[in-house]
C-alpha cells in the first residue's frame, strides 16, 4: 500500500491531534485507532492502547467486523519515530466513535444519525443530494458558472 501525506486533523476534536495517512491507491484516510481513543476517553496514550485492547476483546465476544477491519500503518509517534499504529478508514473510525460510551462521542453519533437520515431521504428525492451538492460548492467558494460545468462533467462520464 503507497502511503503519503501523513497528516494530523485538529479541528475534529476541540483541536486535539488525531494521526492519519491518505492511501492513494484506495483514496482512503486512516485515521489512528488509540489517538480517537485517548481523545474520547480523556486518557492518556499508555491507557488509551489499553483501552483499545480491552474493546478488542469486547467487540470479537460481540461479533463485531471492526477489529478484523483494522490495519497497522507506520506514523510518527510523540518521539518522533515512525511506529507501527493501529489504524481504521473513515468507516471504521465513525464505527469505533459509535462503540465507545463518552460524552465526547454524543456529538458525533448525532451528527451520524442526522447524515444517515439526510442520505436516506436523498434516496428517495435525489435531488436533494445534488441540491447539497452545489451548495458545499458554492461554500467553497466556486462560481454558479464554475458548479453547472462541473455538474455537467459528471453527468458526462455517466453517458
Amino acid at each position: 500500500m503507497k502511503e503519503e501525506k501523513l497528516k494530523t486533523i485538529t479541528n475534529l476534536f476541540e483541536g486535539k491531534e488525531v494521526r492519519s495517512v491518505w492511501n492513494s491507491e484506495k483514496e482512503e484516510y486512516y485515521f489512528s485507532v488509540v489517538d480517537v481513543i485517548a481523545i474520547l476517553t480523556d486518557n492518556e496514550y499508555s491507557k488509551a492502547r489499553n483501552y483499545w485492547k480491552w474493546l478488542k476483546g469486547k467487540l470479537i465476544d460481540e461479533g463485531s467486523e471492526l477489529v478484523s477491519n483494522t490495519n497497522q500503518l507506520k506514523m510518527i509517534a510523540k518521539d518522533g519515530k515512525l511506529r507501527d499504529t493501529y489504524v481504521l478508514d473513515t468507516k471504521g473510525i465513525l464505527r469505533l466513535i459509535e462503540s465507545i460510551p463518552s460524552p465526547k462521542a454524543e456529538p458525533f453519533k448525532m451528527w451520524l444519525a442526522n447524515l444517515g437520515s439526510e442520505r436516506i431521504v436523498e434516496v428517495f428525492d435525489p435531488e436533494i443530494a445534488i441540491n447539497r451538492a452545489v451548495e458545499y460548492y458554492r461554500a467553497k467558494g466556486y462560481s454558479d458558472d464554475w458548479i453547472k460545468i462541473r455538474l455537467a462533467a459528471i453527468v458526462d462520464r455517466f453517458n
